[in-house]
């Protein structure tokens, strides 16, 4: 799976080039983020800008990336389409992630 990655001081910023996070790449995104990120579990951000769609495997995996990174890191989603942000709100995982509407909103939050 390629993803960009663009790692500054504080923060690594990973944005998956698939269409849709579901179950027949959430496994291997999962480990690739965990391989991009190694050991340096610092904030992380998911930039969303390419994904269109994203189903129960794909919010499974992310709550999984989020429990991994409690206490080491925090993590933010960002440019998340209308269609992605109404499942989150539908399933009340607005209340869990941090969600920001582009990659300079989330880099705000996590460097104020």
């Amino acid at each position: 799976m390629n993803i960009d990655t663009e790692r500054q001081p504080n923060v690594n910023i990973m944005t998956p080039a698939v269409r849709r996070l579901d179950a027949s790449v959430a496994a291997v995104f999962k480990e690739a983020i965990i391989r991009e990120t190694g050991e340096d579990r610092k904030a992380l951000i998911i930039d969303f800008s390419k994904i269109d769609f994203i189903d129960s495997s794909g919010l499974g995996m992310l709550v999984s990336l989020l429990k991994m990174m409690n206490g080491k890191g925090d993590m933010v989603l960002c440019a998340l389409n209308p269609g992605i942000r109404n499942m989150f709100t539908l399933t009340r995982m607005d209340r869990i992630f941090r969600i920001c509407p582009d990659r300079a909103a989330a880099l705000a939050q996590l460097n104020p």
